[in-house]
Order: C-alpha cells, then structure tokens, then sequence
C-alpha cells in the first residue's frame, strides 16, 4: 500500500510545512472491507505531523525520516485499523525551506500571594524560557518579547506547577504554544535581631568608622530551624566599596549566612562611612 505524505514539524528556522511531498509504502495487514475502503480513497496527501527529533537533516533545506521511526506514525499514514508488517519504501525525503524567524524571551504575566510564612526563594520558572518567533521581518522588527496568559495563584502553602498558553502575537507562528512554568515553595520562620555593623579591608593608617554602626536584621529561614542564624553571620562594610564610591556611603555585605537562610533584609540598607587619617 502506498500513500502520499506531507510533512509537518517543528524544527527550528524552518516551515511549518514541508514544500514537497513523499510517497510511503508498506506491507500492511487489515480486513478486507478497510482494504478496500483504503484502496478507494482520495490520494491527496495525507498531512503527517512528525516529531523534529525524528527528521535528520541531509542537506541544504532536505530532511529525512529514518524508515524504523516510521512505525509510531503509521496510524496517521495510513489510518487506524492497520498493522505494518514491514516499510517497502526508502526513507522519506521532504523539503522545509528556511523562513525568517527570531528568538525572543517568554515574560510571565503573574498574579501570586503566599500564605502567611510561606514564600519561594526562586521564584517561578517557565520552561521553555524562550520561544522562536516565525513571520515576515517587518512583523518581527516589532516583537521582542511573547507574554503567558495570566497565572493567578492565591494563598499558596506548597509548591506549584503547570501549563500556560502563549499569546501569540497577530501575523506570526511560535515554535511553543504553551510553555510549563513550576515554582517550589517553602514554609519559613522569621527570625530577628540588632547586629553590629563591622568593617573590613581598612589601611593601618586610616581610622574608619560606620554610621549607624548597628542594624536591625530579619531572617526568613527554612521550618523548622536548627541554626542560629544571628550568631553565625556577620554583616560589614568593606572599605574598597567606600573606597570606589562616590557618595561615601555604602551597602553592608555579609558572610557565614547559613544556607538554611532562605533571605534576610537589613534596616537600614545603607550607611554612612567616616574616614580619618592617623598623623
């Protein structure tokens, strides 16, 4: 039985849809009535949707299609209600020309809150991150970014995933109409002291200080916590970054955070530096 096929796939760059056709034949199985039916059937070519993982490409806008990948398509070659016994035909050659084309980022349309204690320390993840955008070049010139249709996820206590669609912009075809976006979620506890604000890097002969040399530190670690996260982290001033800056005040840095501190925020952020020269 012989039947011809057009192609159809998602390969980067290329067409959707195969310029050129191919015919495939195989050794079939089936009743007599879908044999027969089978036989009278229009020979347009039938429209075979094919995994971009399974064309190999053999030059210039040529792909392929492995006979031995042939048998998880037979279905859609030759209908339902058919075995293949074996594929008569080499493998089949179809043309997917180049078109113009151009990879943007994915931006998540997001509407989230947490319950109360809960939080995500990465926040949503969208894969895939980035779609390929087909279309003619003036349309493209205009496209640099395709927005998920809104997540609306309200009083979240675990941790999420699923799908989303693309909107996709008018004039143009996506490489993905959906993209799976998953955001882990962690229970926490607060936990909050006045720490001293050191300093580091200082030259023998300058005497630095930092105004206001304490501050007010909360800690979100992970429940339950184990870890003292006040006796083990030290927050302080470098003096390079006074040193580079132009205002003379700078951001406080931090060292020895334990990694079951999920974040922490600093009141105030930023701080005054004096500096004096010793005689």
């Amino acid at each position: 039985m012989s039947v011809p096929v057009v192609a159809e796939s998602n390969i980067d760059g290329r067409a959707r849809r195969s310029t050129t056709d191919a015919t495939i034949t195989a050794q079939v199985r089936t009743s007599g009535f879908r044999q027969a039916s089978l036989g009278k059937r229009n020979k347009r070519p039938a429209t075979v949707v094919f995994d971009a993982a399974d064309l190999r490409r053999e030059e210039g806008d040529l792909f392929s299609v492995n006979t031995g990948e042939l048998y998880k398509y037979a279905a859609a070659i030759f209908g339902d209600g058919v075995s293949i016994e074996s594929f008569v035909s080499d493998s089949p050659k179809f043309v997917f020309p180049e078109v113009s084309h151009k990879k943007v980022p994915v931006r998540r349309v997001l509407s989230i809150s947490f319950a109360p204690q809960y939080m995500s320390e990465e926040g949503m993840q969208m894969q895939p991150d980035s779609v390929i955008v087909y279309g003619e070049t003036s349309r493209l010139e205009n496209i640099n970014y395709v927005l998920t249709r809104p997540v609306d996820l309200k009083n979240i206590r675990s941790s999420v995933h699923g799908k989303v669609r693309l909107e996709v912009p008018s004039g143009v075809r996506l490489s993905a109409d959906e993209v799976i976006y998953s955001m882990e979620v962690t229970r926490y506890v607060e936990v909050r002291a006045e720490v001293e604000i050191g300093v580091r890097n200082v030259p023998s002969n300058v005497e630095f200080s930092v105004l206001p040399s304490t501050a007010t530190v909360v800690f979100k670690c992970v429940f339950p916590t184990t870890t003292d996260p006040v006796a083990a982290s030290d927050f302080y001033i470098d003096y390079r970054d006074f040193a580079n800056s132009i205002t003379g005040r700078c951001v406080a840095r931090s060292s020895g955070i334990p990694s079951t501190v999920l974040s922490y925020e600093l009141e105030p952020e930023v701080f005054d530096c004096v500096v004096r020269n010793s005689d």
